[in-house]
């Protein structure tokens, strides 16, 4: 009875040294919700999910600038002020992703948006040339086909009150980032049954690694493996890597990637190293996983490294866009002016012709733009991005130590009432000035700096590319209005219950 009292007293005395060592004193002027001693404010955070997200916005409503939170040791800081977001990741100093992006390791791995140092700057550099303007002009013929496919398929939604946005809109963004990024077109098939198992397994995916990230007593690995939530991961997991390996098998497989790796090799061998050298085969294009495909043949990656990089784009390059399609088809269907405005757009650069739009016509759609970015300005797809800090860093009046995580708050900086007139309203035509009043890093909603998105371009056009052709044939009318969206945590903003919108026909 007497060693075990005096375990306890050990470990407790223990508990007390390493909670006084982990604190700094600047750190703890930060402004923040109170915690408890050694777990500091993880009890907070294991809860419902949209409660969790309600948490974090009330912090940031109650606090100006930035707040603290800590789990356990861990110290967080989250800043929503653009001269401190600029601060941090304008730079190359502070590239490494933080302490949360650690539980999507065992999906994503060392895939661009994980990875740091040596291995991130190599993989961007193979990855690049797949964004070139020729490379992104080839994806517009795929992406006008898929649109054209996307608008017959709300026919059958004419005659309905209401349609399920997510579930229309994420069919056409996967089977898009499939057939350009990886050139691999998916049968209806293959659409209908694995698309849509992986489709729901990305949703289930973002829940599990929430709901361990929110609980610190399952961080250990060897802990959370054996919990019913663990279990499930690992059946997500496993499916997810089944589409995955399904879409480079086919890809590494056809005639159409044997032939252009044989001619890229060929090119290689009789020019010097160039880094176009990839960018197009005569009148064919190099997708994105041909250019990791040459570069296993050339030793730079391995099909581990592939595996990687296709579920971080496939991730990256479908479920962001479904989720800002929906927003903006929401906002349109709830602002007529705007919807009409961009009819009488397309009105002018296409006529009366219901010929498909080129790259050129893109370029002229000005105010779809607008609403694009208002809309990515009300509803950021990614909300937060997190950097660890390599050295002490000074956000307003504070100082912050090495090794705290660093979390932008996407959302909260782009509703700035200093930065943008009536930062809650939808307002396309704020975006129409070219020298606009707000600071250059309050508004960042494919980041910003050295680690900004590098499919940025590509999910513009795809954007533009559908909300053209929906609108040119079809109106919206509001069902769901944007007050009524509730938002769970997730990885991406993800709402809680469906979008719904009414599509009906556009007359002449």
């Amino acid at each position: 009875m007497l060693w075990g009292l005096v375990v306890v007293i050990c470990v407790l005395l223990v508990l007390v040294f390493i909670d006084r060592a982990c604190k700094h004193e600047s750190f703890e002027k930060i402004p923040g919700p109170p915690g408890i001693p050694f777990l500091e404010n993880a009890l907070d955070f294991a809860i419902d999910p949209v409660k969790l997200f309600n948490y974090f916005r009330n912090l940031a409503l109650n606090n100006k600038d930035l707040f603290k939170v800590k789990i356990g040791p861990k110290k967080f800081v989250i800043i929503y002020n653009p001269e401190d977001v600029e601060t941090l990741i304008s730079g190359t100093k502070h590239n490494s992703k933080g302490f949360l992006y650690g539980f999507m390791k065992i999906w994503l791995k060392d895939g661009l948006l994980l990875s740091d140092g040596q291995k991130w700057h190599t993989r961007r550099k193979i990855l690049t040339p797949a964004f070139h303007f020729n490379i992104l002009r080839h994806f517009n013929s795929i992406l006008v086909e898929n649109c054209w496919k996307f608008v017959k398929r709300l026919e059958m939604e004419l005659d309905k009150p209401k349609t399920e946005l997510s579930t229309v809109i994420t069919e056409f963004t996967l089977n898009s980032i499939c057939e350009t990024a990886m050139g691999t077109k998916l049968d209806e098939e293959t659409t209908d049954g694995m698309g849509k198992k992986y489709k729901n397994a990305i949703f289930k995916m973002g829940r599990y690694i929430v709901y361990r990230a929110s609980r610190i007593w399952m961080y250990p690995t060897f802990i959370f493996d054996i919990t019913i939530v663990g279990r499930k991961q690992k059946r997500v997991l496993d499916l997810m890597s089944s589409f995955r390996d399904n879409v480079i098998d086919k890809r590494r497989e056809s005639a159409e990637c044997k032939k252009l790796l044989l001619e890229a090799t060929a090119k290689a061998d009789t020019a010097a190293a160039n880094d176009d050298i990839y960018l197009t085969r005569g009148k064919k294009k190099l997708a994105m996983l041909d250019l990791l495909l040459q570069a296993e043949k050339e030793g730079k990656i391995d099909a581990k490294g592939i595996g990687e990089e296709v579920d971080t784009f496939m991730f990256e390059g479908h479920d962001t866009t479904s989720t800002a399609l929906q927003m903006i088809f929401m906002l349109l269907a709830n602002n007529v002016d705007s919807q009409d405005k961009i009819v009488d757009e397309c009105d002018r650069i296409f006529g009366s012709s219901d010929r498909s739009a080129t790259m050129d016509d893109l370029t002229q759609m000005k105010y779809l733009e607008c609403c694009i970015k208002e809309g990515l300005r009300l509803f950021p797809p990614v909300f937060f991005i997190q950097r660890m800090l390599t050295e002490p860093m000074k956000f307003r009046e504070h100082e912050v130590p090495a090794g705290t995580d660093c979390t932008v708050f996407i959302l909260d900086l782009h509703r700035r009432a200093d930065q943008f007139d009536e930062p809650h309203s939808f307002k396309p035509e704020r975006f129409l000035t070219d020298c606009p009043s707000w600071h250059p890093y309050s508004y960042i909603p494919f980041s910003a700096g050295p680690r900004n998105c590098i499919g940025q371009k590509f999910a513009m056009m795809e954007m533009k590319l559908a909300i053209s052709s929906v609108l040119r044939r079809y109106k919206l009318l509001p069902v769901t209005k944007p007050d009524d969206v509730v938002f769970i945590t997730d990885f991406i903003l993800r709402p809680s219950h469906p979008i719904y919108v009414k599509f009906a026909r556009r007359q002449d």
